[in-house]
């Protein structure tokens, strides 16, 4: 795509950001962006595709490109896996929300094998029965979202870990009243296409990517117990980490 139509697109979202377009308010047409930057339709159309495809506007056959309503998330990782967060018994995921409408869909606990990728970051045997909690997140009821945590089963399979609702504080709080509590994490993440499937559960944008993250809970003594896999849309959110010395 032609290095300009990037430049339109920098503009544009540029110009988002500061309010001149607002959720919801139509962005300048194609005729309209060939007459103020001077460049061919092709090139104006490529910079509003640009936009639809980073999740910053919606296209209206028939209507028009829009700035997208939805407010992107801020999901900041170790603010939201912070000891303080849990005592005040909050679960992680409120950490991105805020004061937003959001709910849960689709929750789903079960106890099954260990898929071979789970059992070796468990450090379990190929096969040991594992708890799965799955689930969807929508905020603005928006799917943004989805995410399947595998726990070992001979360590919470008789506590509220394997109810659908693990009480005040979550999953992790629980953990730590079994005196396996999580204090530390590792997440490896990429961002790849989504399959039909996925792009269907997530409701994404065409051209729009998904961001995958593994992460790992350890106890102090290097014990794993815990393993989620995440799938977020990546026009809705942003990813923070912070990090120490």
């Amino acid at each position: 795509m032609p290095e300009t139509a990037r430049q339109i697109a920098d503009d544009l979202r540029a110009r988002i950001d500061d309010g001149e377009f607002g959720p919801g308010v139509r962005l300048p047409g194609e005729p309209a962006l060939v007459r103020d930057y001077g460049v061919a339709k092709m090139t104006a159309s490529g910079a509003l595709k640009l936009l639809v495809a980073e999740g910053m506007a919606v296209s209206r056959p028939g209507s028009g490109t829009y700035v997208r309503e939805f407010k992107p998330l801020l999901r900041d990782a170790t603010k939201r896996l912070s000891r303080a967060r849990r005592d005040d018994g909050r679960s992680i995921w409120s950490t991105d929300v805020g004061a937003r409408p959001m709910s849960v869909a689709d929750l789903e606990v079960c106890e099954e094998d260990a898929p071979r990728w789970v059992a070796r970051l468990l450090q379990v045997d190929e096969g040991a029965r594992v708890i799965v909690r799955s689930r969807r997140y929508l905020v603005d009821d928006e799917p943004v979202q989805r995410a399947v945590s595998y726990l070992p089963a001979d360590l919470v399979r008789n506590t509220r870990i394997a109810q659908p609702d693990p009480g005040q504080g979550g999953i992790y709080q629980r953990l730590a009243e079994l005196g396996v509590e999580p204090v530390r994490f590792g997440e490896d993440l990429r961002a790849r296409m989504p399959s039909s499937e996925e792009s269907s559960a997530l409701a994404v944008l065409p051209g729009t990517p998904v961001i995958e993250i593994y992460r790992t809970a350890y106890t102090a003594e290097g014990r794993a117990v815990e393993v989620n896999r995440m799938l977020l849309d990546a026009g809705a959110y942003a990813l923070r980490y912070t990090f120490g010395d």
